[in-house]
């Protein structure tokens, strides 16, 4: 996944510097590589984002339950 966007950036990096200006590099760089990656990696992440706030819910409830039995158990030793 990485290595796409990798060349992906090497290739819009020389689109920018074959521009005329600075600025429609800068622009060129921002519109054709910095926008479309980051929505592209973000949407791509998404199912193992899911699955570490699944995770991370199960396990807050798993201590929840945990301290709460711990809570409710008579002292003996009394």
């Amino acid at each position: 996944m990485y290595i796409v966007a990798i060349a992906w950036i090497y290739v819009v990096l020389m689109m920018a510097i074959t521009e005329y200006s600075v600025a429609a590099g800068i622009m060129t760089f921002l519109m054709y590589c910095v926008l479309p990656l980051t929505m592209i990696l973000y949407l791509m992440r998404s199912p193992q984002r899911k699955r570490a706030n699944k995770e991370a819910a199960i396990e807050r409830a798993t201590k929840a339950q945990r301290s709460t039995s711990e809570t409710s158990k008579p002292d003996i030793a009394a």
